[in-house]
């Protein structure tokens, strides 16, 4: 029976073009026989397919396979999503590299290098200042940046940076670490529910928080670099945050961690610290963010959209630095630094606008006394991105900064105005700017102007 059913098989295969694609066979039980057709004492054993169809079958089967496995396998570096600029499409950001054995373990590796040429001018109101002109070219911004994957869940992020390369009379300086932080995702399948350990970003400001390749212009605001260090040092301190987002529509961040740094620690003049400092209790504090309209949602916190899609939200947010113990030489005491940090975004296609209130408490008026007070400042930037001219971009900002509320001649204001060029997105993009920067007499250096002329150039990769 064996060899006869066989027999019958084989014949089949082999001259399958014969047959149809799929066919159903039947045996007899007291004979063994094998037919084509039904018929009395028959009964159906299933269906058989031609050699050619299984052929096919597989074939499908194993290219849709490989396909699957191409994206996990092989580095990613476009951004699919990206329009198309005058040298292509832009980058992922980094390039992504998945495991062959663990399709949840990964790494990425990526770049960043801003270039700057400047010519920067100072007139000082007092005749018995000189005024200054000079020319600087310096790397403004100089990374490697390295992700890894290790579970669904995990990942870390780390970048190590040499900025401010040759500035000024400041040489190559030396490498340090920037982010470095544990990151949690989803840990119970909400996006509810995240967290990030060590070395990120709180976001005491928008600015501030947004990646430093997709922002307008590299210098940021001068009020916002000062909420960067009034918290935690640089933003970044060695804390633990936990923040989520309800369907995009309400996003929220809780922190706590290390606190004030004092390299960084400066009075109401812009006078930098010299002398003993300690802080005997973490920072703490949160933001909320609200995109209240539907189908304005923000999905990423950036300055640059390229002419595509819309957003607007609005934002607060409220951080402590308590008990930060100081003695300059002359004064010594404990003071608690406050931030209120207010925001608003919105682009339209080509047309994108923000602005930020800060209000700062726990401010020392000058070194040597005792006078604590408030400052607050605010600033608003805009861009239009024209598409049908390859992406050229004119922007501006207005920036003022009261930097001691309870007295006059400590004000800064700031003015810019400049044009990016999207050669391919933040992956390659270079810009023209002009600046002009106003300080008090009673800030530091006395009452002067600074006027900047920058061509600037970015490699994002």
């Amino acid at each position: 029976m064996k060899k006869t059913l066989l027999s019958t098989l084989a014949a089949m295969t082999l001259s399958g073009a014969a047959f149809a694609d799929t066919m159903t066979l039947y045996t007899d039980p007291t004979t063994g026989q094998v037919y084509t057709q039904s018929g009395e004492g028959r009964e159906e054993m299933g269906d058989f397919v031609s050699a050619k169809e299984a052929y096919l079958e597989n074939q499908a089967q194993d290219s849709a396979i490989a396909k699957k496995d191409s994206k996990k396998k092989y580095p990613k570096v476009e951004n699919p999503d990206s329009v198309e600029f005058l040298m292509g499409k832009e980058t992922g950001p980094n390039m992504k590299i998945y495991a062959f054995d663990n399709p949840d373990m990964w790494i990425k590796l990526g770049v960043r290098i801003q270039g700057t040429f400047e010519n920067w001018k100072t007139d000082y109101v007092d005749p018995a200042e000189a005024d200054t002109n000079n020319w600087d070219a310096y790397l403004r911004r100089t990374r490697f940046e390295i992700a890894a994957g290790f579970t669904k869940h995990i990942s870390y992020v780390m970048d190590i940076r040499n900025d401010k390369v040759n500035y000024q009379d400041k040489g190559e300086q030396t490498f340090n670490v920037g982010d470095a932080y544990l990151k949690i995702k989803k840990p119970f399948d909400t996006s509810l529910v995240n967290f990030k350990l060590y070395r990120g970003k709180i976001d005491v400001s928008r600015t501030e928080t947004v990646k430093s390749a997709y922002v307008l212009h590299y210098d940021r605001p001068h009020v916002a670099d000062e909420a960067a260090q009034y918290i935690t040092h640089n933003r970044r301190g060695t804390n633990a945050k936990m923040y989520g987002d309800w369907k995009k529509k309400i996003h929220y961040e809780v922190a706590f961690g290390d606190g004030v740094h004092s390299g960084k620690f400066k009075d109401a003049t812009g006078d930098s610290f010299a002398g003993d400092l300690s802080q005997e209790n973490f920072f703490y504090g949160g933001k909320i963010v609200l995109s209240p309209f539907s189908g304005w949602e923000e999905t990423k916190r950036t300055e640059s959209y390229f002419a595509q899609g819309k957003h607007f939200e609005i934002g607060a947010a409220y951080w402590k630095s308590p008990d930060i113990a100081y003695d300059d030489g002359v004064v010594s005491q404990k003071i608690d630094h406050e931030l209120v940090n207010l925001e608003m975004s919105a682009h339209y296609y080509g047309a994108f606008v923000q602005a930020e209130y800060f209000e700062f408490d726990g401010v020392v008026k000058n070194w040597g006394a005792n006078d604590i007070g408030k400052s607050n400042g605010w600033y608003a930037t805009g861009e239009y991105v024209i598409e049908q001219l390859g992406y050229i971009a004119p922007f501006v900002r207005y920036e003022k900064w009261d930097k001691w509320e309870e007295a006059d001649g400590y004000d800064l204001e700031s003015k810019i105005a400049g044009i990016n060029w999207y050669l391919r997105g933040n992956t390659t993009k270079v810009g023209l700017v002009y600046q002009e920067d106003s300080y008090g007499e009673n800030l530091e250096y006395g009452e002067r102007t600074d006027t900047r002329m920058k061509l600037t150039t970015q490699w994002f990769f």
